[in-house]
């Protein structure tokens, strides 16, 4: 939403939506829809994504990732054989508890604000797919893992629950939204040289890219 804010100012118009909410820690791909083009948000609402994030084995937070209040640090004594096969466990259909620092609402109350007053209520568990994930990278203190994963997916609940199989608990360090639908990391243009530019016209792209998977029919 701040993203949105700040670009209805460069776009001069109040038509401005967003195609799914990135962690304040994350960076990375944000689709825009500007204008008419805010009608098309309703179909990218089930858009895949795609993530790079760092998991920190031995630290648990309260809110999931490296910002939060300590609840646990132990030593992690974990292989890379251990993690990959961890992993394992946790590609296809899983079940999440969606975080209490979260927007989700509950009768009516948004997660987050009831996790501020130190507050925890009951959450269901939600089925999402997670379609790929791999370790680039692995120290033996954090990980770096690529997750193509379906809309709903919480990558903060995936570092901990994985973590957690592994016996010594853990969080998300860092986050980069790599892919969101058809978008990619290339084609995305920074905040900052989209409100410095005389014409942010020219970044502007068709709303038919959002549809280019599909056979094109005249």
């Amino acid at each position: 939403q701040d993203v949105v804010s700040k670009l209805r100012g460069v776009y001069k118009t109040r038509r401005i939506g967003h195609g799914g909410t990135l962690d304040p820690l994350a960076t990375g791909v944000l689709p825009v829809f500007v204008g008419r083009a805010t009608r098309g948000v309703e179909f990218f609402e089930h858009a895949e994504k795609t993530y790079e994030t760092v998991l920190r084995l031995g630290l648990t937070t309260d809110t999931e990732d490296i910002t939060g209040t300590t609840l646990e640090e132990k030593p992690a004594n974990v292989t890379r054989e251990q993690l990959d096969g961890v992993l394992q466990q946790f590609r296809g259909d899983i079940l999440q508890v969606p975080p209490m620092y979260s927007a989700i609402k509950i009768n009516g109350q948004k997660l987050y604000d009831l996790a501020r007053k130190g507050k925890e209520v009951e959450r269901q568990p939600r089925p999402v797919t997670i379609y790929k994930l791999e370790c680039l990278d692995f120290d033996g203190a954090a990980a770096r893992l690529l997750v193509h994963c379906s809309k709903g997916t919480y990558i903060r609940t995936l570092c901990k629950d994985i973590g957690a199989a592994l016996g010594c608990g853990g969080c998300m360090e860092a986050l980069r939204r790599v892919s969101a639908g058809s978008y990619t990391l290339e084609q995305a243009v920074s905040l900052q040289a989209l409100i410095e530019t005389d014409d942010p016209g020219k970044y502007l792209i068709p709303v038919d890219s959002m549809f280019s998977q599909y056979e094109q029919v005249t």
